[in-house]
């Protein structure tokens, strides 16, 4: 009787241990993969969320998990990407971030568990505009200049653009208005400032489709 005692006492002791084993390295297991899962996010988080792709333009595309070399791939003048294993991708207007989430999303809806997708600009095609600095008022040219890929273009230069400063312009309140989620935003430069005495945080990089008004000064002497 105390014998058959001991032996279940020593079955139930190690089926016990045996859970609690099984329990410890499911436990690794999920810390592990939701660490991976933790680093994949984080290495797609230091993407370029930036300059916005075109044709003509040349990226390296990598997915982590295949532990492949990047390939390089070409934005045809359609402005499409021949991705591997998707076919025909649309990259014109996104940013690196923007197509690699996208990109990532399509891969892990049928063929992957989870893809890291890395994608960085090789080389950008200079030649194409991304758009239009609009710039009026006092100045000599008033108009639209494009903003070339790959070439960051603040207030002051665009103000160059445009011919420069008027005689009566009021450098000291340049405005730049900005249209972004349906909403206007009015920003102040005081590019006197960053003229003359160097205060390049203060001039502002422009985007496409910005605007850049130039008032006339109250005291014209």
């Amino acid at each position: 009787m105390r014998t058959s005692f001991i032996a279940s006492l020593a079955v139930s002791l190690a089926l016990c241990c045996g859970s609690r084993a099984a329990d410890q390295t499911n436990q690794s297991v999920f810390l592990q993969e939701s660490l991976r899962v933790k680093e994949s996010i984080r290495s797609m988080d230091t993407l370029d969320s930036k300059q916005k792709l075109g044709p003509g333009d040349r990226i390296a595309y990598r997915v982590l998990e295949d532990q492949d070399e990047p390939k390089s791939l070409l934005v045809t003048d359609s402005g499409d990407l021949e991705v591997p294993y998707l076919g025909l991708v649309h990259a014109a207007g996104k940013t690196c971030m923007d197509l690699a989430r996208e990109v990532k999303g399509m891969l892990e809806k049928e063929l992957y568990f989870r893809a890291t997708v890395m994608i960085s600009a090789e080389v950008i095609n200079k030649t194409r505009a991304t758009g239009k600095v609009y710039v009026t008022g006092q100045v000599r040219n008033s108009g639209g200049f494009d903003v070339p890929a790959g070439e960051t273009i603040t207030v002051s230069r665009a103000i160059l653009n445009a011919g420069g400063f008027s005689d009566f312009s009021d450098k000291k309140n340049v405005r730049l208005i900005r249209k972004k989620d349906g909403r206007t935003e009015t920003r102040t430069i005081n590019v006197q400032e960053v003229l003359q005495k160097g205060k390049l945080d203060q001039d502002l990089i422009v985007q496409a489709g910005d605007l850049i008004v130039v008032p006339e000064r109250l005291v014209k002497w």
